[in-house]
């Protein structure tokens, strides 16, 4: 599962970047998909920040420009990797104890968590795409199955 994970998140790093400089690209669309690219980044730090036990720096939904949210985006990739790396297989299974920034408790397995990253911002990214082509601009592919064939064939 670890080598697993770490290529999804390779996956989502890609991803993150594509969809960024599409936003960046078009500055048409940045009042809307910047929002959603910032809440994107900011939500992987959150959780990340979870995992770590430390505070978060950033509000899930936060005021980023696109040179901020390739910083973000840089740290994240960087610090989920550095996490997988730290992580056995048995840390991966292991429950997690947390707040939300709401303060309500909650435990769920590490494992559970890192699907969910992964997949929120699959949606988002996929959000930030139809905004993109419904202002005229380019559309990136973000799809895992075009980074798994063109970025990093298994």
């Amino acid at each position: 599962m670890k080598t697993h994970f770490a290529r999804m998140f390779r996956s989502m790093s890609w991803g993150d970047r594509q969809s960024i400089a599409a936003v960046r690209d078009a500055p048409a669309a940045q009042a809307e998909a910047l929002p959603l690219m910032s809440h994107v980044l900011a939500a992987e730090e959150v959780w990340l920040a979870r995992l770590e036990r430390r505070e978060a720096r950033l509000p899930v939904w936060p005021v980023l420009s696109i040179e901020d949210c390739q910083s973000v985006a840089a740290e994240n990739e960087a610090g989920y990797a550095a996490l997988l790396a730290r992580k056995d297989e048995r840390q991966l299974s292991s429950i997690l104890h947390y707040q939300n920034q709401a303060g309500r408790s909650f435990e769920t397995p590490v494992i559970d968590i890192l699907t969910h990253v992964i997949i929120h911002g699959a949606y988002h990214r996929g959000q930030i795409a139809k905004i993109l082509g419904r202002m005229g601009a380019a559309s990136p592919n973000t799809d895992f199955i075009t980074f798994a064939r063109d970025v990093e064939p298994a």
